[in-house]
């Protein structure tokens, strides 16, 4: 899933080649991606991009005043094309679902799998939306006090808190675990229970995961992101390897469709967390 750095790096690449272009037709080719009625994407035509920017893990194009929201969800994902096919794609066919036509190049919203959700918002305001509307501060921006105060009295699973958008925006399930791989801390930890050195750390971690992340990823081609998100992750989907800090074997957790990873010894004092939601470390 895409998350703050990768959809920080999007934002920058349209900055970079789509502002100041003009929107000459936009292709909807399935209709479930697209969440609101009106205004409708036809408004869109004739309107020049004036910039592009970021609200959590949404990316948002404004046009003169009308602003395209995406969130890629799980699968989804942006292409940019220096010529897009002139034949409009057709309904149902394939993983393309959006497709925005410049003066010259262009881009796909795709999304791979069955389990759809791609979503698009075509609004005057970002805030309109609903998902927008709810975000929490944004991680880049969050200040060892704010954190400090939003854990305040939580009681969640860290792992849980640290991926809640309307508690903390941007940050998902790779970079979660990242954070406190790099915090030694683990996801289990109760947020209102952390000491002061701890929530120190974490701090420090997410500032420091997320900025070389975003460092990173800006600047890369779109096609380039997934794979430089990859190269940079030290826990996050690598059971079974061992952690580059200590050498002990990542270890991984899984719940409904999703799973998360982690090191007994950098994380929880060398014992292995029970796979199972809701479980308690293995004594």
């Amino acid at each position: 899933m895409p998350e703050l750095p990768e959809v920080e790096a999007l934002a920058h690449h349209l900055r970079e080649h789509a502002v100041g272009r003009t929107v000459t037709r936009v292709d909807v080719a399935s209709f479930g991606v697209l969440k609101t009625v009106t205004p409708q994407w036809t408004e869109l035509h004739g309107r020049t991009v004036t910039g592009a920017g970021r609200y959590g893990k949404h990316l948002d194009l404004d046009c003169d005043g009308l602003h395209v929201v995406i969130h890629l969800a799980r699968a989804g994902w942006l292409r940019w094309s220096d010529q897009l096919s002139p034949t409009p794609p057709k309904p149902g066919r394939g993983p393309l679902a959006f497709r925005v036509h410049l003066d010259g190049p262009g881009f796909d919203l795709t999304e791979a799998g069955t389990k759809k959700g791609l979503a698009v918002w075509i609004v005057h305001d970002p805030k309109d939306v609903p998902s927008v509307a709810r975000l929490g501060p944004d991680a880049l921006g969050l200040t060892r006090e704010q954190l400090g105060e939003l854990f305040g009295g939580r009681t969640e699973r860290l792992k849980t808190a640290l991926t809640d958008q309307s508690l903390i925006a941007g940050i998902g399930n790779a970079y979660s675990d990242e954070i406190m791989h790099t915090a030694k801390l683990s996801p289990y930890a109760t947020p209102g229970k952390l000491p002061e050195e701890a929530l120190d750390r974490l701090s420090d971690a997410m500032h420091e995961v997320l900025t070389s992340a975003v460092e990173r990823s800006v600047g890369q081609a779109a096609a380039r992101l997934k794979g430089e998100k990859r190269s940079g992750l030290r826990v996050h989907a690598r059971a079974g390897l061992p952690c580059p800090v200590c050498g002990d074997t990542v270890r991984e957790i899984s719940f409904a469709d999703k799973a998360f990873q982690y090191c007994p010894t950098c994380q929880t004092g060398g014992k292995p967390l029970a796979d199972r939601r809701l479980s308690r470390l293995l004594k």
